[in-house]
């Protein structure tokens, strides 16, 4: 055995976190693990992971559960993508391949919302297959011992870091390797490393070079723009009205209140209100402060204008925006973005 894969499968055997998804070859609850893990911590994701598998044991009983149930379990967790892929998924298995998760690497990658990530940690850690898993703490970690100078946001990084790897993961027990590596690189070979501690620092590139901070090379940065909403939170007979968001933006399938987009002040939010629900009187009982929620690629900037519906001929106009009147017993079970949860809270309704 190479001695790097001993020194790391000894540390490995004593330091690894005790986690569900690690005493099973079970795939299901593994891919499962592994989408919520996209993204999240394992100290916020594995509650979710319990209650999925509480409330959805198998991949048909996953498949046959209507989205917006799925969706609201996910409720918390962010990139609502990952929820609608894992129940396309769900139902592409239980439909087409009767309940039997693929065995292979390239078969499980075709499966929709698996990258190669994800394929190859379920290859190798239900099938042993040898196939390297390479996510960011890998990169990191692999980066520095080994000194691969690429930059990982390159379309060629991911490849050239799994030649390396290639040339070192066992036959046996494949999968052992990919968590070892896994673990250490979020343990250990953190963005900020005490490398003193580390029993690979004599032999780590990274170290001997006082390259730390500068590896892993990571050039690409993110644009983040700016949105502003403004939320009509309309109000009727103890109902608010709320609506389903639909395709080609965030929060698909979620729901939230009538938005009118745009860095407007109040009174033009209002003259706009007054525009689009013509006939209906309004009373203006709040209007929050900004609250603001951030996600990978914008910053959202949201302000909540709380409107009782007082008068008017209002049910057509109502019915042409989209939005429904719900109770609030009704509205805590719909699935909602964080940032509207966090605005009912601050409402008192939760």
């Amino acid at each position: 055995m190479h001695p790097f894969i001993q020194k790391l499968i000894t540390w490995y055997t004593g330091h690894k976190r005790d986690l569900p998804w690690r005493r099973t070859k079970d795939p299901y609850p593994i891919w499962l693990s592994e989408i919520i893990l996209q993204q999240t911590r394992v100290e916020q994701g594995l509650p979710y992971w319990e209650r999925f598998l509480d409330k959805f044991p198998t991949i048909s009983d996953l498949a046959n559960a209507p989205e917006e149930k799925v969706l609201r379990l996910w409720q918390g967790l962010g990139y609502y993508s990952r929820a609608r892929n894992l129940h396309a998924t769900a139902k592409y298995i239980h439909e087409n391949l009767d309940d039997n998760f693929p065995t292979t690497y390239d078969e499980i990658l075709k499966l929709k919302g698996i990258g190669p990530y994800t394929a190859a940690a379920i290859a190798s850690f239900c099938f042993g297959e040898k196939t390297p898993v390479v996510d960011g703490n890998v990169f990191r970690f692999a980066a520095r011992y080994f000194g691969i100078e690429v930059d990982i946001a390159s379309s060629n990084a991911r490849e050239k870091f799994e030649k390396v790897l290639l040339e070192i993961i066992p036959e046996k027990d494949p999968g052992v390797f990919n968590q070892a590596m896994m673990e250490f690189g979020a343990r250990v070979c953190s963005p900020s490393p005490n490398c003193a501690d580390c029993p690979f620092n004599q032999d780590c590139f990274a170290f001997q070079q006082k390259k730390q901070k500068s590896l892993p090379i990571k050039t690409k940065k993110v644009k983040v723009r700016d949105r502003f909403f403004n939320y009509l939170v309309l109000k009727q007979d103890e109902k608010i009205f709320m609506k389903i968001r639909g395709p080609k933006d965030v929060w698909q399938g979620l729901y939230d209140f009538y938005l009118i987009e745009g860095e407007l002040d109040e009174q033009r939010v209002l003259e706009k209100t007054s525009d689009l629900f013509k006939g209906i009187a309004f009373s203006v009982e709040n209007i929050s402060e900004e609250m603001k929620h951030i996600l990978s690629h914008q910053k959202i900037k949201a302000r909540f204008f709380e409107l009782g519906i007082k008068s008017g001929k209002h049910k057509s106009v109502i019915q042409k925006s989209g939005i429904s009147a719900y109770s609030k017993e009704e509205i805590l079970n719909l699935p909602k973005p964080k940032l509207i949860v966090n605005y009912l809270d601050s409402r008192g309704i939760n």
